[in-house]
């Protein structure tokens, strides 16, 4: 299976060199391309200097922007697999090898993943929405999913083209379910995260709000439609 790791990159000049450098020790096999999603730091001149893979945005255009420009290389370039890898260091490349044979054994078009496959329970706010997710994913989908907002995934062939060539589909929870919803199998591995490595995240408590308040309704209201 050849498998490429997309990673989206914004303002990630702490990060990015120790995590390009971690797959790569970790996955000699994998392949890797970063979006740098128009950073305004030095995420692409650090990228450029040390020879890291990478296609550079002009401009900021969002996580689900970002990662469909990785999916548009990985299947203009007939990639198996994408797994989707955070450039902060949190996900670890050893989860790698075992999410493509979770696909390879069970057909999966997505594999996550999961803090929480094992029982575990994500803390604070995060831990509250996820939990929430995951019931309105079952509700809708009869699908159970124990940790949708795990932002490590792989997805398919069949996958990669859905994302190159639809407009109105990003690797979040709610597009997750929309593929459930149609069929398209999911599977989870367990799977542990680290803290981010540097730099700081955008999700404070009102953005994690919000971003639960909008996945939320696109999951009960909005999928519906697509």
């Amino acid at each position: 299976m050849r498998v490429l790791a997309v990673i989206p990159a914004y303002n990630e000049e702490e990060c990015i060199e120790d995590t390009v450098q971690m797959l790569q020790r970790e996955c000699p096999d994998i392949d890797y391309l970063v979006v740098n999603d128009g950073s305004k730091d030095r995420t692409r001149s650090i990228c450029e200097s040390r020879g890291i893979n990478v296609v550079n945005l002009p401009i900021n255009t969002g996580l689900a922007s970002g990662f469909r420009t990785g999916m548009k290389y990985a299947f203009s370039h007939d990639y198996d697999a994408v797994v989707q890898f955070d450039a902060d260091g949190q996900h670890l490349p050893e989860y790698i090898p075992h999410m493509a044979a979770a696909m390879s054994d069970t057909g999966a078009s997505i594999v996550i993943a999961s803090r929480c496959v094992d029982g575990s329970r994500l803390p604070g706010a995060r831990g509250v929405g996820s939990r929430l997710i995951s019931a309105l994913i079952k509700l809708t989908t009869g699908t159970v999913i124990t940790d949708p907002t795990s932002g490590m995934r792989m997805f398919d062939r069949s996958m990669i083209e859905r994302f190159a060539k639809d407009f109105d589909i990003s690797p979040e929870p709610d597009t997750v379910a929309l593929m459930a919803r149609k069929g398209v199998r999911v599977v989870e591995v367990p799977a542990k995260m680290r803290e981010r490595q540097g730099g700081e995240s955008y999700l404070d408590l009102p953005h994690i709000v919000g971003y639960m308040a909008r996945t939320c309704a696109s999951i009960v209201l909005f999928q519906w439609f697509r």
